[in-house]
């Protein structure tokens, strides 16, 4: 199995000092990064660290990933050892469960994709040494669909995913009226189909994206007798991170298809470029193309519409 290559976790501001502190001290090459308190490489050690001012957070990347986390970053300064223990500190990681996360939720543009992984104690250190981790912190849409590889061919594994392109998605909103209870439909629906396949499966994870209630009554117009758990930043689970892969994998095959069929690169978000980009998409193809590429209860198709 390939070592990770890149590593996210929450950090202190006092610990980011220290771990400045260690860097220099360790002839790392400091350069400026937006929105980055520091970054700084070190190319014989093939690793870079990134500490980010938002959370704040650290990110490692690199060959060197692994070694820097094992012998620098967890017994230095987070003051704990983790990578390679997360079943032994927290059991329930490896016990059966269901995980389930969401792509495209922010996008103006695409699909909304919800996904779920079933793992145990088996599965679970397998995923972790592919390198599964959080979607949010691979950069890249080859790794991306190279892990999804990977999490589909697992020896035990099960998944499921639900692909909402935006004709129906916008069909589905006006009924909704609300993007939580469509997310907790969603979610319901992948957990009752993730529990045909493996109903011996008791817990299923989700991150916490509403009242806990709003889950637990769509689940529950599934008939489907599952321990439900919701939990911010569920991301670090293991079941959690691979469903968060193969849903994002879906969201960006969607862009990519679409993007070729449009002769248009199809960004993310809801930004400048989005804005752009609808813009020349209506001049090119009519208004009504909005529609079948895009959310349109974002506030972003009111400013393109009006």
């Amino acid at each position: 199995m390939s070592q990770p290559t890149s590593h996210t976790s929450p950090i202190t501001v006092d610990q980011a000092r220290h771990l400045q502190l260690l860097l220099e001290m360790k002839g790392f090459t400091f350069s400026e990064k937006p929105y980055a308190m520091f970054s700084a490489a070190k190319k014989v050690e093939n690793v870079n660290v990134t500490v980010y001012e938002k959370g704040p957070k650290v990110l490692v990347q690199g060959k060197g990933t692994k070694e820097f986390i094992e012998f620098v970053l967890e017994p230095e300064v987070l003051k704990e050892i983790v990578l390679g223990y997360e079943e032994v500190l927290n059991p329930k990681l490896g016990e059966p469960h269901f995980g389930i996360d969401e792509s495209g939720k922010g996008d103006f543009f695409g699909p909304l994709v919800i996904a779920g992984v079933f793992t145990d104690a088996t599965i679970a250190p397998r995923l972790r040494e592919a390198g599964v981790q959080d979607s949010k912190a691979i950069k890249s849409d080859k790794k991306i669909r190279d892990l999804a590889k990977v999490i589909r061919s697992t020896p035990g594994i099960a998944f499921d995913v639900i692909q909402i392109n935006p004709p129906k998605y916008n069909e589905m909103y006006a009924r909704f009226a609300n993007l939580n209870r469509m997310l907790a439909w969603g979610h319901a629906k992948v957990i009752a189909n993730l529990h045909r396949k493996r109903p011996d499966c008791p817990r299923a994870l989700s991150d916490q994206f509403a009242n806990a209630s709003v889950l637990k009554q769509a689940l529950a117009r599934e008939k489907i007798d599952i321990e439900l758990e919701q939990k911010t930043k569920a991301e670090s689970d293991i079941a959690v991170a691979a469903a968060s892969i193969l849903a994002r994998e879906h969201f960006i095959t969607w862009l990519d298809r679409t993007g070729t069929d449009l002769e248009e690169i199809i960004p993310r978000g809801a930004g400048p470029k989005v804005i752009s980009t609808g813009k020349r998409l209506i001049s090119r193809h009519g208004i009504q193309i909005l529609e079948n590429v895009a959310k349109m209860h974002f506030r972003t198709a009111s400013q393109l519409t009006n």
